[in-house]
């Protein structure tokens, strides 16, 4: 595997990740009450519970997207 392969592929990988992000922040602001109605049907948890998990979630899936792609797509660049 070359590097521009994996150059590609990280940097995708990175574009669908952060797809996936936007989704569910836009999800979580529009759709708020109805998602949490869904979970607190199957979770005992408060409203003030639910936006923190939420928002705690999607800080740290950014922060991996950020670690295991970005950064390795950068260094890729570097070194090319």
């Amino acid at each position: 595997m070359n590097i521009e392969i994996l150059s590609s592929f990280l940097l995708w990988c990175a574009v669908v990740n952060y797809a996936v992000l936007i989704i569910w922040f836009i999800a979580f602001v529009f759709a708020r009450d109805r998602i949490y109605e869904l979970h607190g049907k199957w979770y005992p948890i408060s409203s003030e519970q639910f936006s923190a998990i939420n928002y705690a979630g999607i800080a740290v899936y950014k922060i991996l997207v950020l670690v295991f792609n970005l950064v390795p797509f950068i260094a890729l660049l570097i070194i090319a």
